[in-house]
C-alpha cells in the first residue's frame, strides 16, 4: 500500500536540481535529473544535519554543498565520502501537474 502525498507542482523545479519541501513531516528534497526524471530523496544528508536540496544535480547522483558527499538518487547509496551510510529515497508519481511523494514506504529499506 502507498500514501502518496502532493509535495510540489512540477513546476516548481528546475530542469535539473533540486527544491525542499516537506511531506508529512518528512524533509524531502524533490529532484530533476540531468534525464528529466523526478526523485525523492530524503533532504539531509547523513553525515551531517544539511539539506541536500542546496547542493547540486549531476549524473543521477545529488551533492551534499557542505563536504561533497553524494549520494544516488535512485538508491541513496552514497558515492562519494565522506557520507558512508545511505539516506532514504521515496516513491514518487506525476499526477497531473503535481508530484506526488510517498514519504511512508522509502524504496531503500537499509535507510
Amino acid at each position: 500500500m502507498t500514501d502518496y502525498l502532493r509535495a510540489c507542482p512540477l513546476a516548481d523545479l528546475p530542469d535539473v536540481g533540486a527544491i525542499p519541501v516537506v511531506v508529512d513531516g518528512v524533509p524531502v528534497a524533490v529532484v530533476r535529473s540531468s534525464e528529466g526524471d523526478v526523485h525523492a530523496i530524503h533532504d539531509v544528508c547523513s553525515h551531517a544535519e544539511v539539506a541536500l536540496s542546496e547542493g547540486e544535480v549531476e549524473d543521477g547522483e545529488i551533492e551534499c554543498w557542505l563536504h561533497g558527499s553524494r549520494f544516488d538518487l535512485n538508491s541513496g547509496a552514497p558515492t562519494g565520502l565522506p557520507a558512508t551510510e545511505p539516506v532514504p529515497v521515496y516513491p514518487v508519481k506525476i499526477d497531473g501537474d503535481d508530484v506526488l511523494v510517498d514519504v511512508h514506504h522509502p524504496l531503500n529499506t537499509r535507510a
